[in-house]
């Protein structure tokens, strides 16, 4: 039998219903063969009880009883059709291996699907989907990629295939519960759907993939977080090694001074007693032999002899009268307690060291602005230092500029963390240095007081130094500092000054609260006729070590 006469012959075994081979075939009293469950479900739904195909109208539901010699002849063309396809499996095709969907039909070795039948619910090898391209009432079936568990696809209530979606109810439903279970939804082809929620999905994934960048990129910085106090804990740990070994050596160092002070004591002491007892074993030397001459004298018999020797005898026997010499013990009395005294003293020259070497790292670029300058001041080109300059220059007065201080700020502002500069001072009477809140007056004469936006210390008269507080803090400083560091930690309301090549502090202003931004604070003061004509200097940080500043 031909390819078409074989199509042909398969036509005549399909339900006009369900398109698909007869399953238990029955007639109608007009002659016309459905499934028997396809025609029941259709008299179900529909208020007439009518042929599907040519619409004569029954005054009752028939009886519907098998249709013997048509259900022999499906039988025996599913039969021949399972041996042809049997016996012409080609061998370009595969057995379905594990995972692969394999063809419902094959008998024996089940080759891998090519295709699932949303209509016959059945999975097709090559072979076997034949029929399915070529047949014209199979063709309107609709086939997609191979696919298990097909039965999930079918409404379990009608055993119809789910090919609409209630929007209402956001579920797949068949053909018959869009008329029966969901009257009133809204409903679309599952088609459609689909693009909808893929459209969605494409959104999502690009949602996700954006969520993972995001994670990645938070991981990134976790681990650069990490990094960073990694290098945090190693710089104070080399810090807190240095420190400590450099107190340990000021201990030994100490050590060693006293128990040579002692031991030194100790010494002249011996000695002393050792000079004694030698003078006294000197005077028992000349004793025993003033004895031995005395002795003999008495035992003279001559009254002449005895007479004149005994005066020069007596004489002889004056010797030192040792009642109220002793040996002086040593004084230890606050020895140990100014050994004590001198460590503390490097301790405290160590910890300031220490704290120095840790503001310092938060060490910024300073300039200063040429927009702020009184007119009176000569700024560097590179904007690093600057001096009173005698002659008043014709400068714009504008709104940031100082009219009658002899000042500038820097062009940075802080409103939040640490910052640190340093400023040379060297050669100079007086001067004035801090930071400075943004709003200072800039047009009239400013006190240097913290209540006017002003956290400074100055030097006057080329050796009085004073913290600009209210009132002002007098500062005794063993000498004169030749660079001045200034530390500001904001949220600390934090302002402390230091000498920086003693490494020591000078002094901190506390309990500061800032509200506004702070800008570094320079007043190299007037000339004073060339004796205060240095300038005032920013100068690049060098760390310093904590070891060079033991003396």
């Amino acid at each position: 039998m031909s390819a078409a006469t074989n199509l042909q012959y398969e036509d005549r075994f399909l339900c006009s219903i369900c398109l698909d081979v007869f399953t238990d075939p029955v007639t109608t009293s007009c002659g016309h063969n459905f499934c028997k469950k396809c025609i029941t479900q259709y008299w179900d739904v529909h208020e007439r009880c009518q042929c599907p195909l040519c619409k004569e109208t029954f005054k009752s539901r028939p009886q519907l009883k098998i249709n013997t010699f048509i259900s022999e002849m499906v039988a025996q063309f599913r039969r021949e059709s399972q041996q042809k396809a049997s016996s012409s499996s080609s061998s370009e095709q595969q057995a379905a291996k594990p995972g692969e969907v394999p063809c419902d039909v094959c008998t024996g070795t089940r080759l891998k699907a090519l295709k699932s039948c949303l209509v016959c619910l059945t999975s097709y090898c090559q072979t076997h989907l034949e029929p399915h391209l070529t047949a014209t009432s199979l063709k309107r079936h609709q086939l997609i990629e191979p696919v298990e568990n097909l039965e999930s696809r079918m409404c379990r209530k009608h055993d119809k295939h789910l090919e609409l979606f209630c929007k209402t109810d956001q579920t797949c439903v068949c053909m018959l519960c869009s008329v029966l279970d969901h009257k009133a939804h809204e409903f679309v082809p599952l088609k459609e759907e689909y693009e909808g929620k893929k459209a969605e999905l494409e959104k999502t994934e690009a949602e996700i993939q954006q969520m993972i960048q995001k994670r990645r990129l938070k991981i990134q910085e976790i681990k650069e977080s990490v990094k960073m106090r990694k290098d945090a804990a190693d710089r104070q740990k080399a810090e807190g090694v240095q420190v400590l070994t450099a107190l340990m050596e000021s201990v030994e160092r100490r050590l060693k001074e006293l128990i040579k002070e002692i031991e030194d004591k100790q010494e002249t002491t011996e000695k002393q007693a050792e000079g004694l007892i030698k003078d006294l074993e000197q005077e028992i030397s000349e004793l025993m032999e003033r004895s031995s001459e005395v002795e003999q004298l008495s035992r003279s018999e001559d009254h002449l002899h005895l007479l004149q020797s005994f005066s020069s005898l007596k004489a002889a026997l004056c010797t030192k009268d040792w009642t109220e010499v002793r040996v002086r013990p040593p004084s230890y009395e606050g020895t140990v307690g100014r050994a004590v005294e001198t460590l503390r003293k490097d301790m405290k020259k160590l910890f300031e060291a220490a704290e120095l070497k840790r503001v310092q790292q938060d060490a910024v670029d300073v300039t200063l602005d040429p927009d702020t300058a009184n007119p009176y001041l000569i700024l560097s080109d590179d904007g690093k230092q600057v001096n009173h300059g005698d002659v008043r220059k014709k400068l714009p007065d504008n709104p940031e500029r100082f009219s009658q201080c002899v000042c500038v700020l820097a062009e940075q502002s802080f409103s939040s963390g640490r910052f640190y500069f340093e400023v040379q001072v060297k050669g100079k009477t007086k001067w004035t240095l801090g930071v400075s809140t943004e709003s200072i007056n800039r047009k009239g004469k400013i006190r240097l007081r913290p209540q006017n936006g002003l956290w400074t210390v100055c030097l006057r008269n080329g050796n009085e130094y004073k913290a600009c507080a209210a009132p002002p803090v007098r500062l005794c400083l063993r000498s004169g500092p030749q660079k001045v560091g200034v530390f500001v930690d904001y949220e600390e309301g934090l302002v402390s000054f230091y000498d920086v090549d003693a490494a020591a502090l000078i002094y901190s202003f506390t309990g500061c609260s800032f509200t506004e931004k702070l800008h570094p604070y320079l007043n190299p003061c007037n000339n004073d006729d060339g004796k205060n004509a240095a300038p005032l200097l920013i100068t690049a940080v060098d760390l310093i070590l904590c070891e060079d500043r033991l003396d």
